[in-house]
């Protein structure tokens, strides 16, 4: 198995525009990732939080996410929802994602029939990334 991830991808004002859904698909379909789990919520200008279901974002007509319809493995609990909701301002939604690097399983496992282990991993910020990279450029 490779490594899994996740991603809390906010939308301000509950504005979703459904232009990364098909880069989302497309990496699927390369076999790249694997889609454990894609929930959706709502964070309510007076705090409280709801679980969108993929048919109340589609109702409209502009959104077609059909293709994500059952995309639960269990690993998203509603604590980690909470957890989530806690990052989003009041008024926004956001798409939580829990996904399987497939990439990376072949060389894991290649890795642990040679006798490796893991034994840390993580994962920069693109902030951070970035700025270490303007740093760079403009030093002497």
């Amino acid at each position: 198995m490779g490594p899994i991830d996740y991603l809390v991808v906010e939308f301000p004002g509950n504005r979703m525009t459904g232009e990364g859904f098909p880069i989302l698909v497309d990496l699927v379909d390369r076999g790249l990732i694997r889609i454990l789990d894609l929930t959706f919520i709502r964070k309510d200008t007076d705090g409280s939080v709801t679980v969108l279901e993929i048919g109340d974002l589609t109702e409209d007509g502009r959104l077609d996410l059909a293709v994500f319809e059952g995309a639960s493995s269990g690993l998203l609990g509603q604590d980690d929802l909470e957890e989530a909701a806690a990052a989003l301002e009041p008024g926004n939604s956001a798409g939580v994602l829990i996904y399987e690097n497939l990439w990376a399983a072949p060389f894991a496992a290649a890795l642990h029939r040679g006798g490796a282990e893991l034994v840390a991993s993580g994962r920069i910020p693109a902030p951070a990334v970035l700025a270490a990279l303007d740093a760079t450029e403009t030093s002497p």
